[in-house]
């Protein structure tokens, strides 16, 4: 998760979500009941979102999304490593970075504990709430160890369809009032987040659930910044797609096991589970596929007119070479891919461009990093960096996670 740089660690494995029922007492008001369409009818359309963003140096890909009555423009970080949506709160707010003209107001439209998306969050051991009609509180904390406490209201989120309809329901979403950051991590430069996860509490499960959208959705994200989002149909090519089974992995989408290639071989590695999350930064392996990947391309380097650049501390792992690098072009050529082997020997191939960055030095640094030594413990995590310049989906109704190479520069056509 990233509360501010997302340059640490991922945002997955939300290590708790408990309710509370004492804190930002305010009038309540029921969860409004919004129209659902007739089983047979199809749904009315998709939604295509433009993304702001890139791996490095902002960290991070948000979109721009209009929520209340009348609307009023927010950007939230992406995150399909997570469930939860929620924007920082003007309650008053702790830990808000946002000026009070962009901090969303609640107005009169708190969920209730009664509602089914109140126990979604509630986990076991946590404080039940008194009555049904308590507020619906969350805390939330994040793989880095930022967190967000807030409570769940609903409102209006306005989405453009690809059939040029607007389609506006009420939708619940945490208002953050209090956002811790540890002191090494800079303040996070969105207005909140956007939970893409598979849990109940997820925007796109609500959208759903509603009825006026396929329980599909994905995002294309460019090398050169920006890409887009998508909820609906997807804007790829079938007969192009490699498909894997999605794991029943709660609020993740996980898929495995895969097997790590040395140059197109077997390197000893297998039995990865991995998890997709557009809300990490890099990429994470467990310690031995790490080691594995590191041994892979020290090796494929000897001989080549590359370094250790040992000074340059924008990641674990820099190179330089017999002048700075300008782009990622000009240091591409040294390097060979990473491959993870599916099921079906379905591959995820990652390019050079999908693990290096060049920084602000010149030098060539590693996006592949230890999940073991940032906590992750033996999880595998793909995140931005290697989820560039592919369309990836993550389709909930056949529970299967897909991709394709692709140009992300332009919105696709309609």
């Amino acid at each position: 998760m990233k509360c501010g740089g997302r340059t640490t660690a991922s945002r997955i494995l939300l290590l708790f979500l408990y309710l509370s029922v004492e804190a930002f007492q305010v009038c309540l008001s029921d969860f409004p009941r919004i129209w659902k369409r007739s089983p047979s009818a199809p749904p009315p359309g998709s939604i295509v979102l433009p993304l702001s963003g890139n791996v490095y140096p902002l960290g991070y890909y948000s979109v721009s999304l209009k929520v209340g009555r009348p609307p009023k423009l927010y950007d939230l970080d992406i995150d399909t490593g997570s469930d939860l949506t929620w924007l920082q709160c003007d309650a008053p707010c702790t830990g808000c970075t946002k000026p009070r003209d962009q901090l969303y107001k609640p107005n009169n439209n708190l969920v209730h504990c009664k509602d089914l998306l109140c126990s979604a969050i509630r986990t076991t051991g946590n404080e039940p709430c008194k009555t049904p009609h308590d507020q619906c509180d969350y805390d939330i904390e994040y793989a880095d160890h930022c967190s967000s406490l807030g409570v769940l209201v609903n409102d209006h989120f306005t989405f453009p369809l690809t059939n040029n309809s607007i389609l506006s329901p009420r939708l619940a979403f945490g208002c953050g009032y209090n956002q811790h950051i540890p002191g090494s991590i800079s303040p996070p430069p969105t207005a909140g987040v956007l939970g893409l996860g598979n849990g109940k509490t997820s925007i796109m499960t609500q959208l759903h659930g509603l009825g006026v959208i396929r329980n599909v959705l994905g995002h294309c994200l460019s090398t050169k910044g920006g890409g887009f989002l998508f909820f609906g149909d997807h804007p790829a090519p079938p007969s192009k797609i490699s498909w894997v089974p999605m794991f029943n992995l709660e609020k993740h989408y996980s898929s495995g096991p895969a097997e790590l290639l040395n140059n197109g071989k077997p390197s000893g590695v297998k039995g990865l589970e991995v998890i997709f999350d557009s809300g990490s930064s890099y990429t994470y392996f467990n310690s031995k596929a790490y080691r594995a990947i590191l041994n892979q391309l020290r090796g494929d380097l000897n001989g080549k007119p590359l370094k250790d650049a040992t000074d340059d501390k924008s990641l674990p792992v820099c190179w330089k070479g017999a002048k700075p690098f300008k782009s990622i072009d000009d240091a591409k050529a040294y390097f060979k891919p990473v491959v993870l082997s599916f099921t079906k020997n379905v591959q995820f191939q990652i390019p050079p461009e999908a693990y290096l960055i060049v920084t602000k030095h010149g030098n060539a640094c590693l996006g592949i990093l230890s999940g073991t030594e940032v906590g992750l413990e033996d999880h595998n995590v793909i995140g931005d960096i290697s989820l560039q310049d592919k369309i990836v989906i993550y389709d909930n109704e056949k529970k299967q996670i897909g991709w394709v190479s692709a140009n992300c520069d332009h919105l696709p056509k309609s």
